[in-house]
């Protein structure tokens, strides 16, 4: 355990933290989905920082201490997590989510960040859609879904969200605090890319509902969008 609370790691420091061997966070027994969340929420960022020092019920701090002491420093302190410390939160969770597989099992990311996130530590929804003028929906990330395209072959991320969101006739109703996209699916069976390159920023401005866009024509605000 790692009491001192260490800020996430930036540029230099990130680099020379995190590059080598035996760094990120050990792998045991199914947890990779785990494993890739935690590292992309805590590592390099600080917006979800709220989750590990929030005052949440006393029945509850036992999963906080858990995530902060034993996976969140240690990862920022010196760029390693050991596999019991992911073990022994996953135990936790088993015990909370009612889910007796969550220490054996391969979960879906947005499985584990829901019981984490809301039926846990009780964090408001993240995220705000709207799909063709019907009611809001209020989720804690975005899983990209789409149709195979032959003219994406190695895609970036900027490129799959526009995709995803166009084919499902999705918007933002406002912009996000925090953005956690859940990549397609890269499994031993089903590989829909063989690379994914990482957009360092998001262009959200045709994602979000009435938002004011330029016209790509006259260069004036748009009236009409062509899909």
């Amino acid at each position: 355990q790692v009491r001192v609370n260490f800020p996430p790691l930036g540029n230099e420091r990130a680099v020379q933290v995190l590059q080598g061997r035996m760094k990120g966070i050990q792998g045991h027994c199914n947890s990779c989905y785990m494993d890739a969340a935690l590292f992309s929420l805590f590592s390099c960022t600080s917006v979800l920082d709220s989750m590990l020092f929030k005052p949440f019920p006393l029945c509850d701090r036992n999963v906080q201490n858990i995530l902060r002491d034993e996976i969140v420093n240690p990862l920022r302190k010196t760029g390693f997590v050991m596999a019991r410390s992911v073990m022994h939160l996953r135990e936790q969770l088993t015990e909370k989510g009612q889910y007796s597989s969550f220490t054996t099992a391969e979960k879906d990311p947005e499985e584990f960040l829901n019981l984490i996130m809301h039926q846990i530590l009780e964090i408001e929804p993240l995220l705000k859609l709207q799909s063709g003028g019907q009611e809001e929906q209020e989720c804690y990330c975005y899983q990209i879904f789409m149709d195979k395209q032959e003219d994406l072959v190695i895609p970036d991320v900027q490129q799959l969200v526009e995709h995803s969101f166009l084919s499902s006739n999705l918007k933002l109703v406002e912009i996000p605090s925090c953005f956690i996209i859940q990549m397609p699916r890269f499994g031993k069976e089903y590989k829909m890319f063989s690379k994914i390159i990482p957009s360092l920023e998001l262009d959200i401005t045709d994602l979000l509902l009435d938002s004011p866009r330029e016209c790509c024509v006259c260069g004036d605000v748009a009236t009409l969008e062509c899909l």
